[in-house]
């Protein structure tokens, strides 16, 4: 019995949810699946996975097995790396993500040129709002806006990011511009996710629940419908910062602004850090630093 292979089985069906999500996406028979989980349970004496039509679940012994089997297989596939010559030569591929306008609009553009100085080395961007698992979900490095948590990750800041609120000139004009949160009270306003019945902005010194006359779910589509005087709305600076030097929007309330939240590349601790990532960094730290500076 190969244990890598069987390894790798085994975890490729627990990230797919069942073994015929892992027999499609290993591209393997699924009795060639269920046979290499089998072996490898009876090798080690003990069973790993509660199997049922629909799904499947690890037992304790399994959910032991897999968090040391995710290591190995992490460090065989860095040795290989290493052997391959990746560690002298930046190449291979990187998985980055980032959340989904910001990725598009600040991280992309960075990894467009990274790509073209570095033609060795590929990017898979999966960009979401959803924050991925770097381990769990294989990914090399993350743009993330916030504070972070405590955790084993290595951070880079790279930048802050302002909380504002914004509205159209005709909004402002029709029912004039707020002195102070209070004020939000007579203005219509917008909410996006999470919905709540009476959202609720928070300031540094008070909270204000906001009239609002429209509830979406991303900030992007919040923005276009703030430039159509639909009502004021609370976003990052960077989602409303086109339409602010355009004069679609306006920022109202900039001295009740919160702390602005600091903005990190983050990655898994490793013992050696692969050249590719190395590359990634050193190229994309400062630029990045660059363009959050620009927004102001």
């Amino acid at each position: 019995m190969d244990r890598l292979d069987a390894m790798s089985v085994l975890l490729r069906a627990v990230e797919t949810g069942s073994l015929s999500g892992a027999s499609r996406s290993l591209g393997m028979p699924l009795a060639t699946v269920s046979r290499k989980i089998s072996d490898l349970e009876a090798h080690l004496g003990t069973r790993l996975l509660i199997r049922t039509t629909r799904s499947l679940a690890l037992t304790e012994a399994g959910a032991a097995y897999l968090t040391a089997a995710r290591r190995i297989l992490a460090e065989v596939a860095e040795a290989e790396r290493a052997a391959a010559g990746e560690f002298d030569i930046p190449s291979g591929q990187l998985v980055v993500t980032a959340p989904l306008l910001f990725g598009r609009l600040h991280i992309l553009p960075v990894v467009m040129d990274f790509l073209a100085a570095y033609p060795k080395i590929g990017v898979r961007m999966p960009l979401s709002d959803r924050n991925l698992h770097l381990v769990d979900e294989h990914v090399d490095i993350a743009a993330r806006i916030g504070a972070l948590p405590d955790s084993g990750m290595i951070a880079t800041r790279v930048g802050g990011m302002r909380t504002v609120v914004c509205a159209s000139p005709d909004l402002l004009a029709a029912y004039g511009a707020p002195k102070e949160p209070s004020d939000l009270t007579e203005l219509p306003c917008m909410n996006f996710e999470p919905f709540s019945i009476r959202p609720v902005w928070r300031f540094p010194r008070e909270d204000v629940a906001i009239r609002s006359r429209l509830s979406v779910s991303t900030a992007e589509v919040a923005v276009a419908a703030a430039v159509r005087g639909f009502g004021a709305v609370r976003v990052l600076h960077y989602q409303c910062a086109e339409a602010v030097r355009d004069g679609s929007l306006c920022i109202i309330l900039s001295d009740f602004e919160p702390a602005p939240q600091p903005v990190h590349l983050l990655h898994a601790a490793r013992g050696v850090l692969p050249l590719k990532m190395r590359a990634f960094l050193d190229f994309v730290a400062p630029r990045l630093r660059e363009r959050l500076a620009s927004i102001g």
